[in-house]
């Protein structure tokens, strides 16, 4: 699309999503128009925003351009909003909302004024599009500890991306006399006629009473200032946030429907490769032995314990991040006397991307480990890691899925997020591609299980920082006798012998009295309630299990372990 096709959108605009920058960067699909309609599409998915750029919403029309879409396209997986979705896609509607958009010539509430103007007596306004630590400390606060539709997640996780891709974006930020961010908000004034709100948080951790309110405020004079005729505040999504908007004077614009579907001819294509994969597997039928060898390899959980207090009882397990062996079976009988699963942290796609980008993204005066290492020792760390490269791989016949960049690791993210890149993918040139805790938390969610979790991502991102840089040094040292350790550690994990974990020659850089002593009784605590009402599981990392059921035992509790 050129960039004056792009223009004449902004100009015509009339929602949020008509902002074809800011949809391609949140997206990565490319936008085109087809009629008076705007779409994104990219592999095998299509967007469809059925608002007209030009003339009023006939269903008749918009479905037309649908179609020329779908045959340009070849989309599968497909979803389209508009006013009133046309007759054939009703069947798929998913969701009933409306467009909630507040004049900039709208007088202010006198008591949101007055509670504006306390705000910024304590709190300093600035405009930017510097995504900063702040802000992901902030963003990981706020979805910790909101329950999110999986699409408005992915906005605050894609924000840092986004930022500097599209045109028109911004954060208007509320930052304390301490330094610390309040609250913020993300913003799009590249349409001409208007301003979006797209999402905001604000924090707990450094509160000051009605900075959101402070930023509602300055956020519409803005846009006022830049000639905005309304701001567009987005769907209503639910009471509470229809709330916050309505006091503000914000009152329902256009209706919103949409759709999600997959069109017949992506079913047809799925069947017929299923059916060409299908044709091209062996005739012969697998005997028994070749069909167990080809499940994932099981074991019995062992490192179980069963707590009881006045007739209730829980289940309390050590885990893994990262294992060769599954214990579906075991968790699957377990789940079936419990009702909730709590664990350390939430193990979501978005929690884990956002502690991964916060890794990614030291602070300057982090230390970096690649000034604490040798040449000759980070040479030694790039062959235990990658394992055997070019002659010596195809000689020894091993496979060679490309390395990780260990120097980035070591220069360019937090020491943690170093040791954990390389240390994951050294297990997993040696098999250990199973991750105990997740297969517990899916199967959860799975059974129907309550889920909860002890930590939130910023509590967890803190702990992570309270490693000491000099056992993750000594650790990444010590990368030739990681082999060793892994089969001694295999042992005792599944004979369920927590003593012979720790006291290991290798010291492992997260087994320390900062990194598990400490969170021992921050656990203790927040399972403790549920403990006492029974039918629950709990998991936490193994090493926790070492001084756990002491504290168990101290709090009142009988802990033994579970046959």
């Amino acid at each position: 699309m050129t960039l004056s096709e792009l223009d004449s959108i902004l100009e015509k605009a009339s929602i949020p999503e008509h902002s074809a920058a800011f949809m391609h960067a949140m997206s990565g699909g490319e936008p085109f128009l087809e009629g008076h309609y705007l779409f994104i599409a990219a592999e095998d998915w299509l967007l469809a925003m059925g608002y007209p750029l030009a003339d009023e919403y006939r269903a008749e029309e918009f479905e037309k351009s649908l179609s020329r879409a779908l045959q340009r396209t070849g989309a599968g997986d497909c979803w389209a909003i508009c006013p009133d979705l046309p007759q054939r896609l009703k069947p798929h509607c998913c969701n009933r909302d409306s467009y909630y958009i507040l004049p900039t010539d709208a007088a202010f509430p006198p008591r949101l004024n007055r509670l504006a103007r306390r705000a910024a007596d304590c709190l300093k306004v600035e405009e930017s599009a510097v995504f900063t630590a702040a802000h992901r400390r902030l963003w990981a606060e706020f979805i910790g500890r909101k329950e999110l539709p999986p699409n408005v997640r992915e906005l605050y996780a894609r924000t840092e991306s986004v930022l500097g891709c599209a045109p028109g974006l911004s954060l208007l930020n509320a930052w304390d006399s301490n330094g610390n961010l309040a609250a913020s908000l993300l913003l799009d004034s590249a349409p001409c006629r208007f301003s979006s709100y797209l999402i905001g948080a604000h924090s707990r951790i450094h509160y000051t009473p009605y900075a959101s309110d402070l930023l509602f405020h300055e956020m519409i004079g803005r846009a006022a200032e830049n000639g905005k005729a309304y701001l567009h505040l987005g769907l209503g999504v639910n009471a509470g946030i229809r709330r916050f908007k309505t006091k503000w004077g914000a009152v329902p614009g256009l209706p919103y429907e949409m759709a999600k579907w997959q069109e017949n001819g992506a079913k047809k294509e799925n069947s017929r490769l299923m059916l060409q994969m299908l044709s091209a597997m062996p005739r012969d039928t697998l005997s028994k032995e070749q069909f167990m060898a080809s499940l994932p390899k099981r074991r019995r959980f062992r490192m179980l314990w069963e707590i009881e207090k006045d007739g209730c009882t829980s289940w309390i397990g050590g885990t893994a991040h990262f294992f060769c062996f599954s214990f579906e079976n075991s968790f699957r009988k377990l789940f079936e006397n419990v009702d909730t699963v709590l664990f350390e942290g939430p193990l979501d796609q978005v929690s884990l991307d956002q502690v991964s980008a916060a890794g990614r993204h030291p602070d300057p005066q982090v230390p970096r480990l690649s000034d604490a290492l040798t040449r000759a020792e980070i040479s030694s760390l790039e062959r235990v890691v990658g394992g055997p490269r070019g002659f010596w791989s195809f000689l020894l016949g091993a496979p060679s899925p490309p390395p990780p960049d260990v120097g980035y690791f070591l220069s360019r993210t937090r020491p943690w997020m170093a040791f954990f890149s390389l240390w994951t993918s050294f297990l997993a040139r040696h098999g250990w591609n199973q991750s105990v805790d997740l297969e517990a938390w899916h199967l959860a969610h799975d059974m129907g299980k309550a889920v909860r979790t002890m930590e939130t991502i910023p509590e967890q991102i803190e702990t992570l920082d309270r490693i000491r840089f000099e056992r993750i040094v000594n650790f990444l040292r010590q990368c030739r006798r990681w082999k060793q350790y892994i089969r001694r550690f295999e042992r005792a994990y599944l004979n369920g012998e927590v003593d012979r974990l720790s006291g290991t020659s290798v010291e492992f850089p997260t087994r320390s009295g900062q990194v598990i002593g400490r969170r021992d009784i921050v656990f203790l605590e927040r399972m403790r309630p549920y403990l006492e009402n029974g039918r629950c599981a709990v998991f936490v990392g193994s090493a926790h299990m070492i001084n756990l059921p002491r504290l168990i035992t101290e709090a009142g509790f009988t802990i033994r372990r579970s046959r």
